[in-house]
């Protein structure tokens, strides 16, 4: 079945996981949407995030896709299970993947998770993370500064630098040896945080476990194309098309993809 993948995110972070998909999905086709116009959605309303997400899902129903990856932690945490509901093709999310790669790393249980404040307030990470591991320590922190910097994309240099230093100061005191990235816009600045945070703790993303289990579920399904041939990637942004661009060129290094502007 050589219809399209549905990808959507808050603004440039889902992209992370894209470029994993393009890796465990060569034969796949990906549409996706990010919501440059209304990032970030960490320090929104549950009900605001519900409503930007089901748009962007519908959105790409419409251009009939065949399975929907909510590639940002903040709308997984809101939007997975009334989208599941609503939708006749399979929905997944990137919270249970990154909470899976976490548990398979870590040697302590002891694990922080850095996440927008939507996401930490959900309480999501933890919830998954206990269902893998009841004994599991989780220290969270809310991260605000840090997706606006790679939306910016100036995500390099010493203010980034020094950004991420400040932002993740109140770790300092706490212990663990694994940290989930649990906003999908931090991978872009993954060696800023792993040269703050150490070389002992091991950083993960959701991305890699998001992009296999999009695998397993197409096989199951039987909706995986074989036929051999493949679609060209579209990429959409609500806003400002040249800053994702920039972020789009830089992170996936496609050739000839021109992001377009989209109106929900």
């Amino acid at each position: 079945m050589n219809a399209p993948i549905g990808v959507i995110d808050s603004g440039v972070g889902g992209l992370t996981v894209v470029k994993e998909m393009l890796k465990y999905l060569p034969n796949e086709t990906i549409y996706y949407i990010g919501d440059t116009a209304r990032c970030p959605y960490g320090p929104r309303t549950g009900e605001q995030v519900l409503d930007f997400t089901t748009e962007l899902a519908e959105k790409l129903k419409s251009m009939h896709i065949k399975m929907l990856v909510i590639a940002c932690n903040t709308a997984t945490a809101v939007a997975l299970e009334p989208l599941q509901k609503q939708c006749d093709f399979p929905v997944i999310g990137v919270i249970n993947a990154g909470a899976t790669a976490a548990i398979k790393e870590t040697k302590s249980h002891e694990i922080a998770v850095i996440a927008t404040a939507g996401t930490v307030k959900s309480g999501a990470y933890e919830d998954a993370l206990y269902s893998l591991y009841s004994q599991s320590v989780i220290t969270s922190l809310a991260c605000p500064a840090l997706v606006p910097l790679v939306e910016s994309g100036q995500s390099t240099g010493t203010f980034a630098q020094q950004l991420v230093e400040k932002t993740l100061a109140p770790l300092q005191e706490a212990t663990y040896d694994t940290m989930i990235l649990g906003c999908t816009h931090y991978p872009i600045i993954q060696e800023l945080i792993e040269h703050v945070v150490g070389p002992k703790v091991h950083v993960v993303s959701s991305a890699t476990e998001t992009a296999k289990h999009a695998k397993e579920i197409l096989e199951f399904m039987s909706i995986d194309n074989t036929s051999g041939i493949r679609g060209k990637h579209q990429f959409f942004a609500t806003g400002s098309v040249p800053k994702f661009q920039t972020v789009l060129d830089h992170w996936l290094k496609l050739d000839d993809t021109q992001a377009q502007k989209i109106d929900l």
